[in-house]
């Protein structure tokens, strides 16, 4: 079954873009590094479901030099502990809470976590990208946005 896509936002209004376009710059501009970054798109879009999003975010976290071992286990991060920094794990744990804000809300342990693995700008940055790619994941998913041709190994 093929799943038409509902509606090209760029091509009805490319303006639509340009915010979302300096909130990624925004993240990408900091010191969390683009390995980390591209672990919490990753996770984010495996809890959304957005397949358009973890094509893209896993070539961009392997470019990135995220391990492959990672990805493939990503969804059951808490039960590889140590294939995982403990900055990783707090920002995994974050992005898992943000993306699901309604169920709790950020417990104190996870802010914790956080706050003991970032200083505050980078927090600020972390917050921000999960923020971010929550939001591109809501719109992909809800116009049925096309994946790409497949990339050649």
């Amino acid at each position: 079954m093929t799943i038409a896509q509902r509606l090209d936002i760029h091509k009805v209004d490319p303006e639509a873009y340009k915010p979302m376009m300096a909130l990624e710059k925004y993240v990408h501009s900091g010191s969390l590094g683009e390995g980390l970054i591209g672990l919490i798109k990753f996770r984010a879009s495996q809890i959304n479901g957005c397949a358009y999003c973890l094509d893209m975010h896993g070539h961009e976290a392997r470019a990135a030099g995220v391990d492959q071992r990672q990805l493939d286990v990503l969804s059951g991060w808490h039960e590889a502990p140590s294939l995982y920094s403990a900055r990783e794990q707090a920002a995994l744990a974050f992005t898992e809470e943000v993306t699901r804000i309604g169920e709790h809300g950020v417990t104190e342990a996870t802010w914790q976590k956080v706050r003991a693995a970032f200083s505050e700008q980078e927090t600020v940055q972390l917050l921000m990208g999960i923020c971010t790619i929550n939001a591109w994941n809501r719109m992909a998913i809800t116009v049925h946005l096309e994946l790409p041709p497949a990339k050649k190994a």
